[in-house]
């Protein structure tokens, strides 16, 4: 039996006077020269729309090296991993907004995770949320939830000071202070933020919990995408999955074990929709690799 067969078979299932702003001490620290010359540019703009909140910066992914690293494209070009992305961002998608959302707590939130580190989550996570900001009415807000081990800044070349962290351990950092456009219309990024001793726990705190249900009530027409730690081994990532509503468990044909899915998968909620994307997997003709999406049955 295939490892896809598998795992589709069982799813266990303090302060001075006038302290600066945290968008003006970001925005001074990218004018000292932190920022890398090559990297994505950030600016801090007041925004005129209410998407997601009034945004205050803006990032210029570097779209044609993310589509040389075999990232989604935004081109006109018809390209065989934005077909295979295509299909299963629609599946999500449908389950956001669909027949079953009404019956799953937070739809629009989705949690992408793995069992093990090193299986391709990130990429996985970074491919669905440009694949699902090429739809014409969806917006997507990608969340790098990864706090031991983030890797959305690093894979797409970003750089800003504050982010998830620094929201979760300060009341006076507001969702717009993190939340960074960019040049992908309907793209929203936040970032991991600084790291703190206490980063997981951050996750499992009332804080994040507050903050997942004002992404699931107040963006409810939105999708939001948490590229989470993997289940094995962070206990927070099973208490994040109860925050939302679908849960894409990322496989590496070959390399991932049966026991080790068994074993994330139970640690998920009983009630959330998920579903295995299967990374690397061997294409049946010709040459190279592809992704598979599989429900398990629940």
């Amino acid at each position: 039996m295939s490892i896809i067969e598998k795992a589709i078979s069982k799813q266990v299932q303090q302060s001075d006077p006038k302290p600066l702003s945290t968008i003006e001490r970001t925005q001074a620290a990218i004018e000292s020269g932190n920022e890398p010359a090559a990297g994505p540019v950030v600016t801090a703009v007041a925004s005129d729309t209410a998407e997601f909140s009034d945004h205050k910066a803006f990032i210029e992914l570097n779209l044609p090296e993310l589509e040389k690293k075999n990232f989604v494209s935004l081109s006109s070009e018809r390209r065989l991993i934005n077909e295979e992305y295509r299909v299963i961002k629609r599946k999500l998608i449908n389950n956001a907004f669909g027949a079953l959302s009404g019956t799953l707590k937070h739809s629009n939130l989705i949690l992408v995770t793995s069992s093990r580190p090193g299986e391709g989550k990130t990429f996985s996570a970074i491919n669905l949320a440009l694949s699902i900001a090429l739809e014409q009415d969806k917006t997507v807000l990608l969340v790098d939830s990864d706090v031991l081990r983030p890797s959305v800044s690093k894979s797409l070349n970003i750089k800003y000071d504050i982010g998830l962290t620094d929201y979760l351990l300060s009341d006076e950092i507001k969702v717009s202070d993190i939340m960074l456009s960019t040049n992908v219309e309907r793209l929203k990024i936040i970032t991991a933020g600084r790291p703190h001793h206490l980063s997981t726990e951050l996750l499992a705190s009332e804080r994040m919990l507050m903050l997942a249900n004002e992404f699931a009530s107040r963006y409810h027409d939105r999708i939001v995408i948490f590229d989470a730690p993997p289940l094995l081994g962070v206990n927070e990532t099973s208490v994040m999955a109860s925050m939302c509503g679908q849960a894409v468990v990322v496989l590496e044909e070959n390399r991932t074990k049966i026991a080790e899915i068994e074993q994330a998968v139970a640690l998920l909620p009983k009630d959330i929709a998920t579903g295995f994307l299967i990374n690397k997997a061997h294409r049946n003709q010709g040459k190279g690799y592809g992704y598979g999406y599989y429900y398990g049955a629940g």
